[in-house]
C-alpha cells in the first residue's frame, strides 16, 4: 500500500474519475432523446478510460457499471493506477445520491487481486445529522482497506440538511474536513471551496483551513467547478497545501454534447486529453 503508485514523478496527483453513475446517466440524457442504457454508460466509461488513462496518474472506476469490464478489456494504461469505488448510492431525500454506504459487492481483497491499488468512499456531510455514523463508516472503510493492502481515499461532500433549513455549503466543506480529515484515510478528496469562483484570498484561506484539518495529503475534485475555472482552482488549492486533483467532469463532461459516440470519442481523444494534460502540468508546477 503506497500513495506513490497514485502520484506523478513530481509527487503531484493527476487522477481521473469515471465513477459517476446515475448522475452521468442524467448528464447523457440531457444530450439525447432516447433512453440512456446501462451499456451506454459502460461504453462511455471504457472509452474514456482507454483514451484518458495514459495521461492520468490514476483512474477511479465504479464497480456497478464498469470496473470489472475495464479490467477484462485491459483499457487502463499500464502506468495508470487503478482505483475502485467502494460506495453504494441510494436515491432518497429527493437526491440522486441521498445516502451512501459501503457496497457489499465490492470485496477489497478481490479488487486488489484485479489490480486495484486503492478504494474510494463518498461520505455525505449534513449539518443536521449526527457525526457518529459518518465517523464509524470512515473508520470501517479505512480498516478494510488496510487489511487488503489498499490505499484508502475518502471523499466527503457538503450536502443540505434533510430538514430543509438554510445551510452554508462552503462551511460544510470545511466542517467535513474537521470531522473526518484525521481518521486515518490515506488520501482526502475535497470539494473546492467557493466552487473555484470566490475571491482569491478567500479560496486560499479556506484551502489552507483544509490543509490544517486534514492529516493526510489531499486533492480537489471538479464537481461544481466550471471547466474554465479548474486550472486556477488546482493552482490555488496546491499553493495552499493540496497535492493535485481527482476529477471527472472538468475533463470529459463537455464531450457529452459532441453528438454520436464517434464524435464523443474524438472529443475525448482531443480536447479532453489536452485539458487533462494542462491540469496535470498545473499540479506538477505547484507541487513539484
Amino acid at each position: 500500500m503506497s500513495l506513490s503508485e497514485l502520484r506523478r514523478p513530481t509527487g503531484a496527483f493527476a487522477m481521473l474519475a469515471v465513477d459517476q453513475r446515475e448522475a452521468l446517466r442524467r448528464m447523457m440524457a440531457e444530450q439525447r432523446t432516447d433512453a440512456v442504457t446501462d451499456q451506454d454508460l459502460r461504453d462511455f466509461k471504457l472509452k474514456a478510460a482507454e483514451l484518458l488513462s495514459p495521461h492520468a496518474s490514476a483512474i477511479l472506476i465504479d464497480k456497478q457499471f464498469a470496473f470489472d469490464a475495464a479490467v477484462r478489456a485491459g483499457v487502463v494504461a499500464k502506468d495508470c493506477a487503478l482505483i475502485a469505488s467502494a460506495d453504494r448510492f441510494h436515491e432518497v431525500h429527493g437526491e440522486l445520491v441521498g445516502e451512501v454506504d459501503l457496497d457489499p459487492a465490492v470485496d477489497p481483497a478481490t479488487v486488489a487481486g484485479q489490480g486495484a491499488k486503492a478504494l474510494k468512499l463518498l461520505v455525505l456531510y449534513r449539518p443536521d445529522t449526527p457525526a457518529g455514523p459518518r465517523i464509524a463508516l470512515v473508520e470501517s472503510f479505512v480498516r478494510k482497506c488496510r487489511d487488503a493492502g489498499l490505499v484508502s481515499i475518502i471523499e466527503p461532500v457538503s450536502r443540505p440538511p434533510i430538514s430543509g433549513t438554510s445551510w452554508d455549503w462552503n462551511g460544510g466543506v470545511l466542517e467535513a474536513a474537521r470531522e473526518l480529515g484525521a481518521l486515518g484515510a490515506d488520501l482526502y478528496k475535497a470539494e473546492m471551496p467557493h466552487h473555484g469562483r470566490g475571491a482569491a484570498s478567500e479560496m486560499s484561506r479556506d484551502c489552507s483551513s483544509l490543509t490544517e484539518a486534514i492529516a493526510s495529503p489531499w486533492v480537489i475534485l471538479s464537481s461544481g467547478v466550471a471547466e474554465n475555472d479548474f486550472e486556477s482552482a488546482i493552482a490555488t488549492a496546491c499553493e495552499a497545501g493540496a497535492s493535485g486533483f481527482l476529477a471527472g467532469r472538468a475533463v470529459w463532461a463537455s464531450c457529452l454534447a459532441s453528438g454520436s459516440p464517434d464524435d464523443v470519442a474524438a472529443c475525448l481523444a482531443g480536447p479532453a486529453v489536452d485539458r487533462l494534460r494542462r491540469y496535470a502540468a498545473v499540479a506538477d508546477a505547484a507541487v513539484g
